[in-house]
């Protein structure tokens, strides 16, 4: 198959792009519709780091030394003032789509590759416009109508030539590659331009630095040596990519805000005040054919704060449900539980979004009535409505060090927290088999040597003497020291201390801590 002739239109640093019209766009919320401060992207170094490396930055970083997969120290050494964010997939998705829609109203049959970088069909275009070059400097005019006067395009055949193509480009700027002089144009290039490590670094080996030397070599070879996916990357640097251009299909728009002209305080104006807004939210989905199993509720305070949470629903919210959300959500930021960043203020904005939707046909009521899961999630949601958000809880295992930690009482329907998922790493954590009883709270205890002093460990982690016994029964067998270390860098929240295993004359395991000199029952082994 011949290569589709394409527009590629790149906007370099998009991750940092994410973030500032994310925060550009709080600021302008949180300022009553007052607008936004003006902001210089470029006077902020910004990093966008993932695994500890610069996988994005900002043009006033790259300036001062900063570049892409930089360790974080050297990233901090070339530039102290740097600021380090974590990456975010979700929003740098969440910038993009707008952008996205708005150039969907100039030319359909748009094709996001990923946040930053998205692909048309250059016939449809270029007969509109009048040439290839017309039209891609009309998408670029867009951009820079939107606020992104850095963007630049490609046009060549195929998605990957365009891509170079345009990635050669400065600022606001074409480059067109002729019918056929895909290879030619392609051949002077590095092979990094192929993006895969583990080829690049072959290829280096073997002296090939070159999209054109890479190119050259035999196919049948190729393929033997590096199987499909080494084939697939040679028909690219040869200029043969015969990728399809995919146009996405728009989303329906499902997310609803409202703003308050007046900021409001109390749970129940707003809680009345969001109804119609619900109400919206489920007709939108309804005219999808989806339910929503998932929503992000976001509200802005005229004092600068922002409240952002994920509700989860066992089988689909309606109106009532998002309301109810809403006002748990605001009640949970006057307890203090989700603050808003500050002194509450009133409210004056929310934003209903739903983040999971489910098709229609998949939550029909049973034909004989409702199952036990339904019956009970309706019982349970009654209860939580007349005792409020916390008044119905459900156990979960959670991720921590320590095991009292560990079992996490969440109200009926809330999300896991990010933070406290069990799959993440915990350094330090107790590894399998865990103690079949754990005591809330600890029990204090006396371990004590054959002499009758107390067991002490030092600061190099040696213990004084072998325990001997606890609490007066005699010990058999015992196991540790092994340290906890905790949040050294906050005084506040420090914690540091020392797990053991131990076996008594009953043939019952413990597992004891020693924290501040003082010995203590964390758990029993059945």
């Amino acid at each position: 198959m011949n290569p589709t002739r394409v527009i590629v239109v790149w906007l370099p640093d998009w991750p940092v792009t994410a973030l500032h019209r994310s925060e550009a766009r709080a600021a302008t919320r949180s300022l009553d519709g007052t607008g936004a401060p003006e902001v210089d992207p470029d006077e902020r170094p910004i990093a966008i780091m993932h695994a500890n490396r610069v996988v994005a930055c900002s043009a006033s970083a790259r300036r001062e030394g900063v570049r892409r997969g930089q360790r974080r120290r050297d990233a901090q050494g070339a530039c102290p003032r740097l600021r380090l964010v974590p990456v975010d997939p979700a929003r740098d998705e969440r910038a993009f789509s707008p952008v996205l829609s708005r150039i969907e109203q100039l030319t359909p049959g748009v094709q996001p590759l990923r946040p930053g970088l998205f692909a048309v069909r250059a016939r449809g275009p270029a007969r509109y416009f009048g040439g290839e070059e017309s039209a891609a400097s009309a998408l670029l005019d867009e951009l820079a109508a939107a606020g992104l006067p850095d963007a630049r395009a490609g046009v060549a055949d195929g998605l990957f030539t365009a891509e170079q193509a345009a990635r050669l480009m400065s600022p606001a700027s074409v480059r067109i590659v002729p019918r056929g002089a895909s290879a030619a144009f392609l051949s002077p290039l590095t092979i990094a331009a192929l993006a895969d490590d583990d080829l690049i670094a072959l290829l280096a080996r073997l002296g090939v630095q070159t999209l054109g030397g890479f190119a050259a070599l035999d196919l049948a070879a190729v393929r033997d040596r590096l199987g499909e996916n080494g084939a697939r990357l040679h028909a690219l640097a040869g200029g043969s990519d015969s990728r399809p251009v995919v146009p996405r299909v728009p989303p329906p728009e499902l997310a609803r805000e409202i703003e308050f002209d007046q900021p409001l305080e109390l749970a129940d104006q707003i809680a009345f005040a969001v109804r119609t807004t619900a109400d919206d939210v489920i007709t939108g989905l309804d005219e999808a054919s989806l339910v929503c199993t998932e929503v992000r509720i976001v509200l802005l305070d005229d004092r600068g704060g922002r409240s952002e949470r994920t509700w989860l629903h066992p089988t689909c919210f309606d109106a009532s449900s998002l309301v109810d959300r809403v006002r748990w959500q605001l009640q949970a930021t006057l307890d203090g539980d989700m603050p808003f960043g500050g002194e509450n203020g009133g409210v004056t904005f929310v934003r209903i979004e739903p983040e999971a939707v489910d098709d229609t046909s998949h939550h029909q009521p049973a034909l004989l009535g409702q199952g036990p899961d339904e019956r009970l999630h309706h019982a349970m949601s009654r209860v939580q409505a007349m005792l409020g958000h916390r008044g119905v809880v459900t156990p979960l295992l959670a991720g921590g060090r320590w095991l009292s930690e560990r079992e996490r009482r969440v109200p009926w329907g809330d999300a896991e927290h990010p933070a406290q998922r069990r799959d993440l790493p915990w350094p330090g954590s107790l590894p399998q088999p865990l103690p079949s009883e754990v005591y809330r709270p600890r029990r204090p205890a006396a371990v004590t040597a054959a002499d009758g002093s107390a067991v002490a460990v030092d600061a190099r982690g040696g213990v004084s003497a072998p325990p001997a016994a606890l609490d007066r029964r005699r010990v058999l067998a015992w196991a540790g020291p092994w340290p906890v270390v905790e949040r050294q860098w906050d005084p506040d929240r420090a914690r540091r201390a020392h797990r053991f295993q131990l076996v008594d004359a009953d043939q019952t395991a413990w597992l004891l801590v020693l924290e501040d000199e003082r010995w203590w029952i964390e758990g029993r082994y059945s």
